[in-house]
């Protein structure tokens, strides 16, 4: 049967790597890796790049355009699961790659999912990668749960009218990408009376030379700490 597959390559530190996932990256021959743009390296490419060794790998950028429009979500979903399920049916050893987990947040998702609507004779395994979150956490020194708490994952597609009641609903809150809402945001937990005293932490670019974390409380925010990045996180915890 054939076989194919899917990395999880963490947030950017190579380090982070499962043993796992680079021993399937040396022995492929064939790694497809997301990109946003025709001749934009591929931030997982970058991330596995120390591990590959000779004879290299060839490497497959599939372009997924950074749109909301469905329609083309979808045909680009749909051509590069083609893409991708030829080589696997070619008979080489194929992995896609992704950064942090494959099931959280990521193409990967869509991906399966057009690939088994094509095929349902390749055999799909995944290596899954340690997110952004659990990385944050660990730089920051900051617990996500904590006995019986309550936690919300709100991605960048944000609906801001429902932030208010997850402010009311749990215990601890964690934003990710897009920092160009988190003003707003946090004006919304304010308003829905979570407490000044809680913990917040917020961080962009990590595992990379530009990483910045901020460590202080909800009352005690300044502008000055808060960011626009994409890849940018933000944890609020319930004093």
């Amino acid at each position: 049967m054939y076989e194919l597959t899917c990395i999880g390559c963490g947030p950017g530190d190579p380090d982070l790597l499962t043993v796992k996932a680079v021993n399937a990256i040396k022995k492929a021959d064939i790694i497809l890796c997301p990109t946003s743009k025709t001749g934009k390296t591929s931030m997982a490419l970058s991330i596995i790049s120390k591990f590959l060794v000779d004879p290299k790998p060839k490497i497959v950028n599939l372009v997924f355009p950074m749109v909301t429009n469905k329609q083309i979500l979808d045909e680009s979903w749909k051509t590069n699961s083609k893409i991708l399920l030829d080589y696997v049916l070619s008979g080489q050893n194929t992995v896609y790659i992704t950064i942090g987990d494959p099931h959280l947040y990521s193409t990967w998702i869509y991906m399966h999912k057009k690939i088994e609507q094509q095929n349902q004779q390749i055999k799909i395994k995944v290596i899954p990668g340690i997110t952004s979150i659990f990385t944050f956490a660990a730089k920051a020194n900051i617990g996500i749960g904590e006995a019986s708490d309550k936690i919300a994952i709100v991605p960048s597609c944000y609906d801001l009218s429902t932030i208010c009641e997850l402010a009311k609903n749990c215990d601890t809150l964690v934003f990710l990408k897009d920092g160009r809402h988190f003003e707003q945001i946090i004006k919304i937990l304010v308003k829905s009376g979570f407490p000044n005293t809680s913990k917040f932490v917020i961080g962009q670019d990590l595992d990379t030379d530009k990483e910045i974390i901020h460590k202080t409380t909800l009352g005690k925010i300044t502008k000055d700490i808060l960011t626009t990045k994409y890849f940018s996180i933000m944890v609020v915890k319930r004093a």
